[in-house]
């Protein structure tokens, strides 16, 4: 079977490596489809610019973590509303399924192929998951495999029988960018090799030698459930059960923003989201697009203005009323009268008026993930072009190197903490009832 795709890939590269001119001048690649990058669904474009990034207001928490700064962004897309409920149990649905499958595969269970297979019958190596082969419930191994993965029956609450959540967990693969531009690769130009020098951080905390382009590639196991518990955990001395109990699986808060997400929940979820897209893609014979990912404090705070550099609010104006007297977003008006613009706690996506970009929520409801590590002084040794400062902590890290940027603020801030310029912090491994996120993808192509 190799031998087969290594013919193949000749034969490919033969056919298209150098084009067809016979008069030496340069043709290009021939035979590429021209692309179009698929407009994403539910996503805003925000076009490329410059703006003011940095305090439209007074600082009344004397944070002194930010100052005004021009900076330039690429064009991208964004979700117009944060991920909600159903979106990312689409996601917890595929890792509890492509579990399943997996073990059913394993267990090698007649006339049944869970594992896709080439064009001799033979499964392929690494096993890919085959989507169209139906799971038969009344079938002897396969009870036994669906049993496995549900709590045992000493942890079960009246005699229920749910999925254990302990046992989602996702695992995927990541090319390290930022340590791999840091070794060096030295050619040895006598005898046509080379060799790679520097050190890579690993995920267990130690240091080696870098030995080849495998070393940069970081293997993550996540467990991706949301933590239910959070809306307990994070208000004591206050009856938060029903949402605990509630909020994440129940149908009526389908379109409700997903809380309970750490930094690293909802990293894994961006990968999940890019290969599923890819994937499809791939299956129709279009290109590759952009990785979904968090954004960039910058992009956000671009993407939060609407194309009004100096508001301080996402609808423009510097209060948090319209003219009618109603209340723009969802969070703590007046002196703690939550239920003044209309929740109590998180409230549907969309609900209040979107930006000049078509986003919704950009301030209030949840605050946001972004992707960027927390650093008081970060727009003072950042870039002005696509500013970022990232840090990927590792467990053994101290809580300070932990810290990553939220935006927004959220049902249980007060106006300071809405506004577009406004930083603050959580840890990427906590999880809070009042943080969420939304993902962005970059644009392919130029776009002014």
């Amino acid at each position: 079977m190799k031998k087969v795709i290594l013919s193949t890939l000749i034969i490919t590269l033969l056919l298209s490596g150098c084009g067809s001119s016979k008069n030496g001048e340069l043709t290009g690649v021939q035979g590429r489809k021209k692309f179009f990058e698929p407009e994403p669904m539910e996503m805003a474009f925000i076009p490329a610019g410059n703006f003011m990034m940095g305090p439209s207001d007074q600082d009344a928490l004397f944070a002194m973590n930010s100052l005004s700064k021009s900076v330039t962004v690429d064009a991208f897309w964004m979700d117009q509303t944060e991920i909600t409920n159903n979106k990312y149990r689409q996601f917890v649905y595929w890792v509890r399924d492509s579990i399943l499958r997996t073990k059913l595969g394993e267990a090698s269970i007649p006339d049944r192929q869970y594992f896709a297979v080439d064009a001799d019958g033979n499964a392929i190596e690494p096993h890919v998951l085959n989507w169209d082969e139906k799971i038969d419930p009344d079938e002897e191994t396969t009870k036994g495999v669906m049993e496995e993965m549900l709590y045992p029956a000493e942890e079960r609450f009246n005699g229920r029988k749910q999925v254990d959540v302990r046992k989602l967990n996702y695992s995927y693969f990541k090319v390290d960018y930022q340590q791999a531009s840091k070794a060096r690769y030295v050619q040895d130009y006598k005898n046509g090799t080379g060799k790679y020098e520097g050190k890579v951080a690993n995920l267990d905390g130690t240091r080696t030698d870098v030995k080849d382009r495998s070393s940069f590639i970081m293997h993550y196991v996540l467990n991706i459930y949301p933590d239910t518990l959070c809306w307990i955990r994070d208000f004591t001395y206050s009856f938060n059960d029903p949402q605990a109990s509630l909020y994440f699986w129940h149908p009526s808060f389908d379109d409700y923003p997903v809380v309970g997400v750490s930094w690293s929940q909802a990293t894994a979820f961006s990968h999940w989201r890019t290969d599923f897209m890819n994937s499809a893609l791939r299956q129709n014979g279009i290109a590759d697009v952009q990785d979904y990912r968090l954004p960039l404090e910058t992009e956000w705070e671009y993407a939060a203005r609407g194309g009004l550099d100096l508001s301080m609010y996402p609808w423009g104006g510097p209060y948090t009323r319209n003219y009618k007297g109603c209340f723009l977003a969802n969070f703590k008006p007046l002196r703690g009268n939550y239920i003044d613009d209309g929740n109590v706690y998180a409230g549907k996506v969309g609900s209040y008026e979107p930006n000049e970009y078509g986003l919704y929520d950009m301030s209030g409801n949840v605050a946001e993930w972004t992707c960027c590590a927390y650093q008081p002084s970060a727009y003072i040794f950042q870039h002005d072009l696509m500013p970022n400062y990232e840090y990927n902590a590792l467990p053994q890290d101290p809580p300070v190197m932990k810290r990553k940027v939220i935006r927004g603020g959220s049902w249980k801030d007060i106006s300071y903490f809405l506004q577009t310029s406004t930083r603050d912090y959580e840890y990427q491994d906590s999880t809070k009832s009042y943080v969420g996120f939304r993902n962005v993808r970059s644009y392919i192509g130029a776009e002014l």
